[in-house]
């Protein structure tokens, strides 16, 4: 039995150390702009070749992937786009900028009561975090790039990261071709401002993090005004439902199929 343990140890240091590996392939890079800065980590195609025009997606990372060491948010997706199949299939630059842990991406305020249970109040309009806003500067930089294509420009997020796609949604309607938001929520308030892009949305049935309410009502409100949106209710699914959206397999067809 402790030969098996050892062995099984071995085995998932290795798997470790071989994802560590593959996300050397994501370079570091950096936005500053006066206060203004965010690090990020940003994967080229293979066989880029700056002369030509490319996709660019843009991945918001959840709370836990916060800080400033420009690796942690490449915790949860960071493999998803780093597939042969895929980098194949849609060769594109995928960007994941990082939050740090005093900031948030989104304009959101949490309470959490006596039991435990936490409650979101998501906010209409306002400015924008720190992150935020470094992340609007960071984004129209890359966009000024030569190489990129801006019929297809694409954002999504999960948790924390899935309520600042939102929120990127709503302050730079005209930009995005499509979006998808993971077990994330926003204030339905603010829907008119990216009803015309679309959206999947998926959250989890038992999520006891951000409860599936946020998502549902964006879902619902984009539904009664008649504007495109996919929503999927993973109903035994908690909180880490992005395990089961990036295992659907029409995702990235569907989000790079979008064109403006």
């Amino acid at each position: 039995m402790k030969h098996f343990k050892l062995i099984l140890c071995f085995s998932l240091l290795f798997t470790l150390q071989t994802k560590a590996q593959d996300f050397k392939k994501y370079d570091k890079g950096s936005f500053i702009d006066g206060k203004d800065s965010i690090s990020y980590r940003i994967l080229f195609p293979e066989h880029f070749d700056p002369k030509q025009k490319y996709p660019v997606l843009f991945f918001l990372h959840g709370r836990g992937e916060s800080g400033k060491d420009n690796v942690k948010q490449l915790l949860h997706g960071g493999a998803l786009f780093l597939k042969n199949d895929f980098r194949q299939q849609y060769p594109a630059i995928i960007i994941f900028p990082q939050c740090p842990e005093e900031s948030f991406w989104a304009n959101v305020k949490m309470t959490v009561d006596s039991a435990g249970k936490r409650t979101f109040d998501y906010q209409k309009g306002g400015k924008p975090t720190t992150s935020m806003k470094a992340l609007l500067g960071m984004i129209d930089n890359i966009l000024d790039k030569p190489y990129i294509n801006h019929k297809q420009v694409y954002v999504g997020g999960l948790s924390m990261g899935g309520m600042g796609t939102f929120e990127l949604l709503r302050r730079k309607p005209k930009t995005f071709a499509a979006a998808f938001a993971i077990c994330g929520g926003d204030n339905i308030a603010n829907v008119d401002k990216y009803k015309h892009v679309p959206l999947w949305i998926f959250h989890g049935g038992k999520d006891d993090v951000v409860p599936a309410e946020g998502s549902t009502a964006i879902a619902n409100q984009l539904k009664i005004i008649g504007k495109e949106v996919k929503f999927t209710l993973y109903p035994d699914a908690n909180h880490n439902s992005w395990d089961d959206a990036f295992a659907e397999p029409k995702l990235l067809s569907w989000l790079f199929s979008h064109q403006k």
